[in-house]
């Protein structure tokens, strides 16, 4: 599996808070499966990215963890007004391995219609946006019409694996559910902040899609887009409603 959202550095942010927990964080993820982690700071108003620090950051996990998985460059974007102009001076600055991919977090309480254009900004400077983590954020919850327009403009949708798994609340398991139903997931990734509550572990939450989806879903979201960032291949966001096995969920964490 390759995950595209995980706060794996340590020190750097609310996620990981030492190297001995970064390296415990990345051999429980690779026990798990993950083969590829990008490293995601992130990049709002209580935390600066510094590309430089991240750079020797990662470098320091991958000697200390003896390179048991792979570790790319990425960030925790949040779509403010100074980190919209600051990514379109730096294109390449905030994406995945300086590629073409860019995960994008909006504020949980309202996501102005404004937004739409800063979104379009980024794709005019060469980025794709990844919307990050929607069925968590409570406004994006009562307008999935907002996320199908986004999916039809050509903006990907990840989901946090653990949401399948009931981790952040009914309502965001339920918009999870419904976001593959209506086939508007193109990633499930950990966005793991720690060993203990928000872990790097999607062994759990692959079993889950697989056995509610199919192995064929579960590979898409888990494996092959999430591979494909890694290299900055386009993505097919054709929108296909997903073929849910059974009508029960029995998927808990």
């Amino acid at each position: 599996m390759v995950d595209i959202h995980c706060h794996i550095l340590p020190a750097l942010d609310d996620g990981a808070q030492t190297l001995d927990e970064a390296v415990a964080m990345v051999r429980l993820a690779a026990e798990s499966g993950t083969t590829d982690i990008v490293a995601t700071p992130h990049a709002n108003s209580q935390f600066s990215f510094h590309p430089e620090q991240i750079d020797e950051a990662i470098e320091m996990l991958r000697k200390a963890s003896r390179n048991v998985l792979r570790i790319h460059r990425g960030c925790d974007f949040h779509l403010t007004y100074e980190n919209l102009q600051d990514a379109l001076l730096h294109p390449t600055k905030y994406t995945i391995n300086h590629g073409r991919y860019i995960l994008v977090e909006f504020s949980v309480a309202h996501v102005a219609k404004a937004m739409d254009d800063a979104l379009y900004r980024l794709r005019a400077a060469g980025m794709t946006p990844i919307i990050t983590h929607p069925e968590r954020n409570l406004f994006l919850q009562r307008h999935l019409e907002r996320i199908r327009s986004w999916v039809e403009d050509g903006w990907p949708v990840q989901v946090t694996a653990q949401s399948f798994l009931g981790r952040f609340g009914e309502s965001a398991k339920l918009f999870a559910e419904e976001l593959m139903k209506q086939g508007l997931v193109h990633f499930a990734a950990s966005d793991a902040h720690d060993l203990s509550d928000r872990t790097p572990r999607l062994s759990e939450a692959y079993a889950c899609v697989a056995q509610n989806y199919g192995e064929a879903q579960a590979e898409r979201v888990f494996v092959a887009n999430p591979k494909a960032t890694l290299n900055g291949e386009r993505l097919s966001l054709k929108t296909q409603t997903a073929n849910q096995r059974s009508k029960k969920w029995f998927c808990f964490k």
